[in-house]
């Protein structure tokens, strides 16, 4: 997985937060983790994939939609598409599953 562009990231990280999507005390431990460098915890990690989308391209922001959705403990979980583990996410984008780890940057798109 590519490095997040940290800057970009904030900056839509603010504008979730303007737009009351999200807990702001979440938003906030998030914007200091990325500010200081911080590596993000699992729990952070899936929080953010699954109320925003980074991409490379600057005129794309946030997604209007949930693409990433957290398979059920009912839910079939086939093979992450990348590792081969347990998938713990489907994205409805790629019709494909996804492991905690792979399911931020599995797209081109994506940073």
């Amino acid at each position: 997985m590519d490095k997040i562009d940290s800057e970009r990231t904030l900056e839509i990280i603010e504008r979730l937060k303007i737009a009351k999507i999200g807990e702001y005390k979440k938003w906030e431990t998030i914007i200091k983790k990325i500010k200081k460098e911080i590596p993000l915890s699992q729990a952070e990690l899936e929080y953010y994939s699954r109320l925003t989308r980074i991409y490379k391209e600057p005129t794309i922001t946030s997604r209007t939609r949930i693409y990433h959705v957290r398979l059920s403990e009912h839910d079939e979980h086939p093979p992450c598409q990348l590792c081969g583990e347990s998938s713990e996410y489907y994205c409805n984008i790629n019709d494909q599953y996804f492991c905690t780890i792979h399911v931020v940057g599995h797209d081109d798109n994506e940073i």
